[in-house]
């Protein structure tokens, strides 16, 4: 076994993972997995820069994980960046930030190489499983980009797009520094246009439509998984591997949408940073399946960050 640590800063939250692997079983072993909002990518899609207080938000959630990893002796840890660090042009910033918390640099990957980590992290325990067809579909939903990944044992093809929760939310439902609550039909229009528009993009190198099984991943997924099954609270064990039918997701996906922000925040499974997210999150998921013809969502709790840990381990 080789104690490892995966960070995983994407536009919404920043993650953390620290396990005990072992390459020639397939086997990780949890021994510290957590979750902080951090919204590094407020402004990023308007400004081209990340803000200030972003910054301070996420360099307090690195001075904690810097004490877990220590606590926990990891051996090695990998610090990834994804899609608002890609696109800000004081990212250098963030990656001294880091650097002189952490004591590694952060790598601000492409879109491809978030797409393989997804699927490893993703697929790793699917293997095998006769009630899973392949090939596979990997969205992994994020804050500022959906990744698209289809493969069977390994990754065929995948792809990156600028379709992310937040950058949906603040590009179409914010005006002035106020979330529409709710957004209005043409709001929500606009939305989907942007989403089709960035489907057409994925299928230009990814074939869509060829996968078997859709497996989600991300906040947005698991979330709407958590509201599907009526969870009193956030449980990952029930989440994991869960299915959420094709007409549930079109349902809470309604529901979000039309739902006042008071009304969204009262829903036990949501985590506060997503309130205001989770509409736009939820369209994409639906956007994608109405693509495709999905049945069904595979909800996965295993993503990049296990994808993270495994290229390290």
């Amino acid at each position: 076994m080789t104690r490892v640590a995966a960070i995983d800063c994407g536009t919404n939250s920043i993650r953390l993972l620290v396990a005990d692997a072992d390459p020639r079983t397939g086997e990780l072993v949890d021994l510290d997995r957590r979750m902080t909002i951090v919204r590094l990518g407020q402004g990023v899609d308007r400004t081209g820069r990340l803000a200030p207080d972003a910054l301070d938000r996420t360099f307090a959630a690195c001075r904690e994980y810097a004490a877990i990893v220590k606590e926990h002796g990891a051996e090695r840890l990998r610090f990834v960046a994804t899609s608002a660090s890609r696109d800000a042009e004081n990212r250098d910033e963030f990656v001294r930030g880091v650097l002189d918390i952490l004591g590694v640099e952060p790598e601000v990957i492409s879109g491809d190489q978030e797409a393989e980590f997804s699927f490893t992290g993703a697929t790793k325990e699917l293997t095998g499983r006769d009630d899973l067809a392949k090939p596979y579909l990997v969205v992994d939903i994020g804050g500022g980009s959906t990744e698209f990944v289809v493969g069977e044992d390994h990754v065929r093809a995948a792809r990156s797009v600028d379709i992310g929760c937040v950058r949906m939310t603040e590009r179409h439902l914010v005006h002035d520094g106020v979330v529409s609550d709710p957004p209005t039909s043409e709001q929500v229009e606009a939305i989907r246009a942007d989403i089709e528009a960035a489907l057409d993009l994925a299928e230009e190198s990814v074939p869509l439509r060829e996968a078997r099984t859709l497996v989600g991943l991300a906040g947005s997924v698991t979330t709407i998984s958590a509201i599907a099954q009526d969870l009193p609270e956030y449980d990952s064990e029930a989440i994991h591997h869960s299915r959420v039918s094709y007409g549930r997701v079109r349902e809470i996906t309604e529901r979000l949408l039309s739902a006042t922000h008071a009304e969204r925040a009262a829903i036990p499974s949501m985590h506060p940073g997503r309130v205001d997210v989770i509409g736009a999150g939820a369209l994409v998921l639906l956007s994608i399946m109405e693509r495709i013809g999905a049945d069904e969502v595979v909800v996965s709790e295993h993503d990049i960050l296990d994808g993270i840990a495994w290229s390290v381990a």
